[in-house]
């Protein structure tokens, strides 16, 4: 395969994800970081450092926009719920490793 079609495939890939998770808003990001050890915002920090390192000039919140398809803080106030002791929980075994 050459390096035009994979670079292609992957930002469809990518596309796909965004939708996916955009269209999942019931999937906290709290569950992410427990279950893959990333979430939305690991996601915009990636978009943003690429940006940069492309030379484009991007902020946190302008590639959290992208990334949640909406203002952070109106993706939080819609959909974010406050993490369980049982998230927590297992959020914290999972920074001691014991996931």
């Amino acid at each position: 395969m050459d390096k035009n079609t994979q670079t292609k495939l992957e930002a469809a890939a990518f596309r796909r994800l965004l939708n996916h998770l955009q269209k999942n808003t019931d999937v906290q990001n709290i569950d992410l970081m427990i279950l893959a050890d990333f979430c939305r915002n690991c996601l915009a920090k990636w978009y943003m450092a690429e940006a940069v390192e492309q030379g484009i000039e991007m902020d946190y919140e302008q590639a959290r926009e992208f990334i949640y398809g909406m203002p952070y803080n109106e993706w939080k106030d819609k959909f974010q719920t406050e993490a369980t002791p049982e998230q927590l929980a297992a959020y914290e075994r999972k920074q001691q490793g014991q996931l």
